[in-house]
């Protein structure tokens, strides 16, 4: 069986892997899609938090049921949930599997879809046999911004601002629109910027290279906006964010990075702001992408911009990672 193994930060390894065993729990699985994002880019720069290496990367996935297992027949098409969670504890049983103590992501904690094959347990599938493969692999990076939109509880024509517009803040922006609140774009990327204003529709778009606080300003007529998302990933734009959000106002951080960020306390307190995280997705968020796809409210034929076979992945991931390229979601087909 072929595999892609992250070795170490920069350097990725193809290999011949035996056929991997399936517990009691579990389906076997024949990928046929995988989505690139963030976290492999972060991992492969050796940037990615909770990493450990040698790593098989990817958790964007579609697959087929190789063996049938259960309610699960050969050739069915189904969505892994990749946050292998433990269902007993507190948290899980409070419905957030997402944040689970002992979770383990596929292609972060554990071995991901960078393979031909791979078992994973029945709890964490979900049928999509009515979608596409290029679908089914944007499910889990739309279902982090549906996630963090709902953690914010936006109300209709709320301004909304979303830092960063790679995949995931895009996926954001998509969710804050269906929640009908006004969106803004920030980014220092003028073609990510066009791409929000012209594909996804969004209300205003910002240049975050120059006077990002007096655009905003403009825009929202001096309130600046209620929610803010961060989706940079770099720790002086996830800092700089706080000075976006409105009076009572919240700041939701999307993406993560290793270390430390640190905010004005004064800043904090006169705005009696509510900064929080948000960490993956749950299965309701993934029914709620599958939904919005099959009803065709988000069209991934322009989000899906760059493809490859999987024996091309080590030849193409860099540049993949480069703005400059116009990727917005790299697809690898199996």
């Amino acid at each position: 069986m072929k595999a892609i193994s992250c070795r170490e930060p920069g350097h990725f390894q193809s290999l011949d892997v035996p056929e991997p065993e399936v517990a009691k729990d579990e389906v076997m699985l024949r990928i046929r899609r995988i989505g690139i994002c963030g976290t492999d880019f972060h991992a492969f720069a050796g940037e990615q938090p909770y990493f450990e290496y040698p790593r098989i990367l990817g958790h964007e996935l579609s697959a087929e049921v190789a063996e049938s297992s259960g309610e699960f027949k050969s050739g069915d098409t189904v969505v892994p949930v990749p946050y292998i969670h433990c269902g007993s504890c507190p948290t899980c049983l409070s419905g957030k599997t997402n944040c689970c103590p002992a979770i383990r992501t596929l292609g972060v904690h554990i071995d991901g879809g960078m393979r031909e094959l791979m078992p994973v347990p029945a709890k964490n599938l979900m049928r999509a046999d009515d979608l596409s493969h290029e679908q089914v692999a944007t499910v889990e990076c739309l279902a982090i911004g549906a996630h963090a939109v709902n953690r914010a509880n936006i109300e209709e024509g709320q301004w909304i601002a979303v830092a960063g517009t790679g995949p995931i803040g895009i996926g954001v922006l998509h969710f804050a629109r269906l929640a009908k609140a006004r969106t803004i774009a920030i980014d220092i990327n003028p073609d990510r910027l066009a791409y929000c204003r012209d594909v996804i529709g969004v209300d205003a778009c910002v240049d975050g290279r120059e006077n990002t606080v007096d655009q905003l300003r403009e825009i929202t007529g001096g309130t600046l906006p209620q929610n803010v998302f961060d989706a940079t990933g770099v720790p002086a734009a996830m800092e700089g964010a706080f000075e976006y959000v409105g009076h009572g106002g919240s700041l939701i951080l999307v993406s993560i990075v290793k270390g430390n960020i640190s905010f004005a306390d004064p800043l904090f307190h006169a705005r009696e702001m509510t900064v929080m995280s948000s960490r993956n997705a749950t299965k309701s968020d993934f029914k709620l992408v599958m939904d919005t796809l099959r009803e065709g409210k988000i069209d991934i034929s322009t989000f899906v911009t760059h493809r490859c076979q999987f024996n091309e992945i080590i030849d193409q991931f860099e540049s993949w990672s480069n703005p400059s390229t116009g990727v917005v979601k790299g697809m690898v087909a199996l």
